[in-house]
């Protein structure tokens, strides 16, 4: 069974399941991608790996993107520098005429030309997931009827079994199952600056434990602005966790209890089960 199949008969919870990015760098390449986007051929494996070494040395994350649909001729190499941190968000984009100026490229924000435009990541990466290719192509061809130029397909984020998956930069906020509703929706929310709690897994720029302590406060005192809630603090407890929040009528702090789930398969290409981390409300005080 495919993994988002498997993910959607359990009922997984989406809660706090985002990866972690503070910043990210895009890089286009409309070619056919290999299980590593920018490592595997045809992308140059000695170029990409130097690439990979120097963006992630960085603390910054790679991430390769391409236009959905028929594959258009690519001339040079669009690139993106995105910051997710809070209070920071911004894009930049730039452009270089051959791939190995890549290598030459700042990461410190001080290149390229600021963009008020975001970008709407939607995961196709098909050789490494085949649900992502499946489920995520066809949200990402929805998805640009309505915002063509924001659009674009990317390769992995991360949790396969809820493909099809997106990413709303510069916010960084990851969806899944997006296709089983409406990206149009979530897009039209996050440029309104809200966010779509019934398919929100969480913010980059946050651990998980303020992932799941903003998911259930939003759930119980029901403010889905895209900046609300921001943590002041997490410790951990006996059984999970204890998240500070800030919020409109003064701090919250929302007890978390922490669990494993059953074993289960959490990639197409997983050959043994295991268990996930999973999180419930154990209670929000004032």
């Amino acid at each position: 069974m495919p993994c988002s199949d498997g993910a959607r008969d359990r009922g997984d919870p989406l809660v706090a399941t985002g990866s972690h990015g503070d910043r990210w760098f895009l890089v286009e390449n409309q070619a056919a991608w290999g299980r590593h986007a920018l490592l595997d051929p045809p992308f140059d494996h000695a170029l990409g790996r130097a690439l990979v070494h120097r963006i992630e040395g960085d603390g910054i994350r790679p991430l390769a993107i391409r236009r959905p649909g028929r594959r258009a001729p690519q001339v040079g190499v669009r690139w993106a520098l995105v910051d997710s941190r809070p209070g920071r968000e911004s894009v930049r984009w730039g452009h270089v005429v051959d791939a190995r100026d890549l290598l030459d490229v700042p990461l410190d924000g001080s290149a390229g030309v600021p963009s008020d435009r975001p970008v709407f990541a939607v995961c196709a990466h098909g050789r490494h997931d085949q649900c992502c290719a499946v489920r995520g192509r066809v949200v990402a061809a929805r998805l640009a009827t309505r915002y063509p130029e924001e659009t674009w397909e990317c390769s992995h984020l991360g949790g396969d079994r809820f493909a099809g998956t997106m990413v709303l930069l510069p916010h960084g906020l990851y969806y899944g199952w997006v296709d089983d509703g409406d990206a149009v929706t979530v897009a039209d929310a996050y440029l309104a600056g809200q966010v779509d709690p019934r398919l929100l897994r969480g913010r980059s720029a946050y651990s998980h434990p303020v992932q799941a302590a903003q998911h259930f406060a939003r759930e119980q005192l029901g403010d889905h602005r895209l900046d609300a809630y921001p943590p002041l603090g997490e410790q951990r407890t006996p059984d999970g966790w204890s998240v500070r929040l800030d919020a409109p009528d003064g701090p919250v702090t929302v007890g978390l209890v922490e669990t494993s789930s059953a074993p289960l398969l959490s990639t197409c290409a997983a050959t043994q089960a295991l268990p996930v981390r999973q999180w419930s409300l154990a209670g929000i005080e004032s």
